[in-house]
């Protein structure tokens, strides 16, 4: 009750507010225009918009001010860091609230992953809220390191900050009303919680199934035609900007100042450097200002309609009752960011985190986390794919900054009856090694795109199941980055002449790693420098790429462990096309 009435008494200015933020230029996301007057903030929360006194006053020097950007989805393990360190990066950047689906560390590491996250994130400054992962595994079309079934995930809707169920990708399960994905539905709808999509390549027929079973949003679009037909079925469009899927710009044209209130902006999978050089969500606002979006609109984007999608009542906006979740910026095209501030506490400056309040203590890390490599022996022999020469194969071929692939035919290279690695033609040899429970299961396939001359590149960063995924221009390479990956408990790793030239252990869950920022940004740095060593050139971040050519759940050919999978059919395909 005090803590009430002493609000009340500041925003009726019987007492002074504890700050009162001046000569700032405020973006009304409601009215869609700018006003100068102060802001009045009481224990965290704004109570008045107009003239006011405060205990301490800040002079904005006529800033603008916009509310604390939101990442409507957004996998943190993507970042390889915990959500402690991951605070400390976006935070600068703008972003002050994340809806975060810890799918990726479920995939591998169960219900005890899905916990690790909700308490690692529980005393940062990040407000972070989550979605429970709703396909674990994501098909059945490979062996991920756990299985979550409604039962599993109802607990979890106790925690205060579990907003709903995540991305539904298991498409086929929604339309055929398989059992245990209706319960998932079913217990999220019964209990008011939200649910996210996950629609690639889905029609509208399908998009109709889709929003009648309570799915409301979806971060797949790639076309404007297919953002127009989720908006038209009452769905929210997220405009999407990471590191391997690049869809802002070309999704633009779809936004109007009709249709632009279901519209938001989210990150999904970003790399940690990439978030360093190129922002959060930040950028997402850049890129579509750059392309002709008014400014205002973009901000609304960032920041009520992410909120508002996801019932987030105290967040989003400048007005009476709304968290002080600030952002200070020098102009609103460029997006440069001068403070950020989360409940009237400065966080950040220039580019920098400031706040020395959060400690930088380690979190606690669960055996059943850091011991997740699990293989049989593997030799030269159990990486090779047979065929004849002449013949023809089905080939992965990736699309840079897209997690789409296309499928293509062509004319392979054969040696000794086995398929053979050509750079000259630019087909790598990949494979995708089970790696929860040694079952064993290796899968074997061709990509091409990467452009490497020598070498191999292997992770346990794989969606969604993560096992070991590698691509590699020969086997002994290839076999050499597998079991280095065991020995580091996971992570990401560069082969060179039977040699590693950099690495980066990921020991949580082989996804993550308790080391700081600061150091996890030198390693990436020093594995983009080992991979121009073994030829690569390309415009793309290639670890990224490779981690969803383990996807079967977007188009159109991906690999998993029991084989190459071609995604319109659901069904795994040959390799190599019989003569």
């Amino acid at each position: 009750m005090e803590y009430f009435t002493h609000k009340l008494a500041a925003s009726a200015k019987k007492v002074k507010a504890d700050v009162v933020i001046k000569n700032g230029k405020i973006i009304d996301v409601f009215n869609g225009e700018i006003i100068e007057e102060d802001i009045a903030i009481t224990d965290g929360v704004i109570v008045g918009i107009g003239h006011y006194e405060g205990i301490q006053t800040i002079d904005a020097k006529g800033k603008y001010i916009s509310p604390g950007f939101i990442d409507g989805h957004v996998h943190i393990e993507s970042a390889m860091v915990t959500p402690q360190q991951f605070s400390q990066v976006v935070i600068p950047h703008g972003v002050t609230t994340v809806i975060a689906d810890p799918h990726e560390i479920a995939n591998v590491s169960g219900s005890k992953g899905i916990q690790f996250m909700i308490d690692s994130a529980k005393d940062i400054p990040l407000n972070t809220y989550f979605m429970l992962p709703s396909c674990v595994p994501a098909t059945p079309f490979e062996n991920a390191g756990a299985v979550l079934t409604a039962d599993d995930l109802e607990i979890f809707y106790k925690e205060e900050r579990v907003l709903g169920l995540a991305e539904v990708m298991d498409f086929p399960s929604v339309f055929h009303q398989e059992k245990g994905m209706m319960k998932k539905l079913i217990t999220a709808n019964k209990l008011g919680k939200k649910i996210d999509g996950h629609a690639a390549g889905l029609s509208g027929d399908a998009i109709n199934v889709y929003a009648s079973a309570g799915i409301k949003t979806d971060h797949e679009c790639v076309t404007p035609e297919e953002a127009h037909d989720r908006l038209k079925r009452g769905m929210y469009v997220m405009l999407r900007e990471g590191s391997a899927a690049r869809d802002v710009s070309a999704l633009l044209p779809v936004i109007t100042e009709r249709n632009s209130r279901r519209c938001l902006f989210v990150t999904d999978d970003k790399h940690l450097d990439d978030l360093i050089a190129e922002g959060s969500i930040d950028y997402n606002i850049f890129l579509s200002i750059k392309g002709g979006l008014n400014p205002i609109l973009a901000y609304q984007m960032a920041t009520i309609n992410a909120a508002e999608c996801f019932g987030l009542t105290s967040k989003g906006a400048i007005a009476p009752g709304y968290d002080a979740d600030l952002v200070f910026l020098d102009s609103l095209e460029d997006v440069k960011i001068e403070k950020v501030f989360l409940k009237g506490k400065l966080m950040a400056e220039n580019g920098r985190f400031v706040c020395s309040e959060f400690s930088e203590t380690t979190p606690s890390i669960p055996d059943t986390l850091s011991n997740t490599i699990h293989i049989q022996d593997i030799e030269i022999d159990d990486l090779q794919i047979p065929c004849l020469q002449g013949t023809t194969a089905n080939i992965i071929e990736i699309i840079p900054n897209k997690i789409i692939t296309k499928h293509i035919v062509e004319e392979i290279h054969s040696q000794n009856g086995y398929f053979q690695p050509s750079v000259s033609r630019d087909h790598l040899k990949m494979t995708v090694v089970e790696r929860h429970a040694a079952t064993g299961n290796i899968g074997l396939g061709i990509v091409k795109g990467f452009g490497l001359k020598s070498g191999a590149i292997a992770s346990t960063v794989a969606h969604d199941s993560h096992n070991i995924i590698a691509l590699g221009t020969n086997d002994q390479d290839l076999l050499k980055a597998i079991y280095e990956l065991k020995a580091m408990g996971g992570g990401l790793v560069v082969m060179n002449e039977n040699m590693v030239i950099a690495s980066l252990p990921l020991e949580i869950s082989g996804l993550m790693t308790a080391s700081s920022f600061k150091d996890v940004n030198k390693m990436l740095k020093e594995i983009d420098e080992a991979l121009l060593h073994i030829g690569f050139t390309g415009n793309f971040n290639p670890f990224l790429t490779l981690s969803f050519l383990a996807l079967p759940v977007i188009p159109e050919l991906k690999l998993t462990d029991l084989g190459l999978f071609q995604v319109k059919d659901f069904k795994h395909v040959d390799v190599v096309n019989l003569r």
